[in-house]
């Protein structure tokens, strides 16, 4: 039915140089594979289109002249894909080598599985529990779909749209995304629209690095405000529970985070980094970010061409001084840079990636 084994779809908006990254980790993650690609640009102001276009030509791209949002740019890409299953990935974020092919395996192992999410990091290697969220009784469906649920689970109901990945016969029997959720709220309608069509979404532990944009904070009220709108037209649909409680839910947590503010995270007064890569490579990164972060005491090196990434990882004293670490591609694998933001016990940590074949330092966006 499916001509090709996967399609991968990212809608982007002014996030040039993250989704760069993100493109370079996809191809990795891809090489071998029968799969393609769709970028979906809103209406960039940055160059993103002639940016990627110049740099991955093989990649289809489909430029807007307006600001679409997330659901309608992602079904215009939706219609053109040809895979069995379709990714839908967020442009900050970056995947493993492997994350697809085990993906893949075990969508095919699971023909009652219309979904999978992925063990999601922040740019410090913290967790993201929306990795896994469940929906509750509808009679507390309000209050219990918003909080993040155990991280112990291996089911999760709702699946982020920072990286969905379905499959495209159950995309196609629920009527892909709604498009009446412009900014947030379309992954978790797909994902009840799975489940009531009965299909079940999965959680496997494949590692992704998701950056965290200022603006997408809890604590952020504009955050806050558009997220709960978002739950309003859901709870409207589905007619699930009451809509003043979701105003007055809104209305709450939006003066709450107005009382606390959000606040600003500050780089640390002395900052000190280890680049792991090659020595070859060292000079040029030591270089760069010595420009971009001034403020560094002093720029460190783990030799890749003598010590393993993974002792890194086991000596945990030898590196736990350090505030900031840069991974150099393709000095290492993208699996291992997300090993070692996992394992990594300091989880206030800031992780940069420099890629050699960009020549460009990508830092958390915050």
């Amino acid at each position: 039915m499916y001509e090709i084994k996967l399609s991968i779809v990212i809608v982007n908006y002014n996030a040039k140089y993250l989704l760069e990254q993100c493109l370079c980790s996809v191809q990795a993650a891809a090489a071998g594979m029968d799969a393609e690609m769709f970028v979906v640009d809103n209406h960039s102001a940055d160059g993103s289109p002639a940016y990627i276009r110049e740099r991955f030509p093989q990649i289809t791209l489909i430029e807007n002249e307006d600001n679409h949002g997330f659901a309608k740019a992602g079904n215009q890409a939706i219609r053109l894909c040809r895979g069995e299953y379709v990714l839908l990935l967020h442009p900050d974020t970056v995947i493993g080598e492997e994350s697809l092919r085990t993906l893949c395996c075990f969508m095919d192992e699971h023909p009652e599985a219309g979904g999978t999410g992925v063990k999601m990091l922040d740019g410090n290697g913290v967790f993201l529990p929306e990795s896994r969220r469940m929906f509750l009784k509808p009679k507390r469906f309000a209050w219990n779909v918003l909080p993040y649920r155990n991280a112990g689970r291996q089911h999760a109901d709702i699946l982020s749209e920072a990286f969905m990945f379905v499959r495209h016969e159950a995309l196609d029997r629920v009527g892909g995304l709604d498009e009446s959720f412009s900014l947030y709220g379309a992954d978790m309608d797909l994902s009840y629209r799975l489940a009531a069509d009965g299909w079940r979404s999965h959680y496997q532990p494949e590692r992704i690095l998701h950056y965290k944009s200022k603006s997408a904070r809890h604590r952020d009220a504009e955050y806050i405000k558009a997220f709960y709108g978002a739950m309003l037209v859901f709870c409207k649909k589905y007619h699930l529970c009451s809509r003043l409680l979701i105003r007055l839910t809104t209305g709450w947590k939006a003066f709450c985070a107005m009382l606390s503010g959000t606040p600003k995270k500050k780089p640390p007064k002395h900052r000190r980094l280890l680049a792991l890569c090659r020595e070859d490579n060292f000079e040029t990164i030591k270089t760069v970010c010595l420009q971009q972060m001034p403020e560094l005491e002093f720029v460190n090196l783990w030799n890749l061409d003598t010590e393993r990434v993974t002792d890194a990882v086991c000596r945990r004293n030898q590196v736990k001084s350090f505030t900031d670490y840069v991974f150099c591609h393709p000095d290492m694998r993208f699996e291992q840079m997300l090993l070692l933001m996992d394992k990594t016990e300091n989880k206030k940590a800031v992780y940069h990636i420099y890629n050699m074949h960009g020549k460009r330092l990508v830092s958390p966006p915050y």
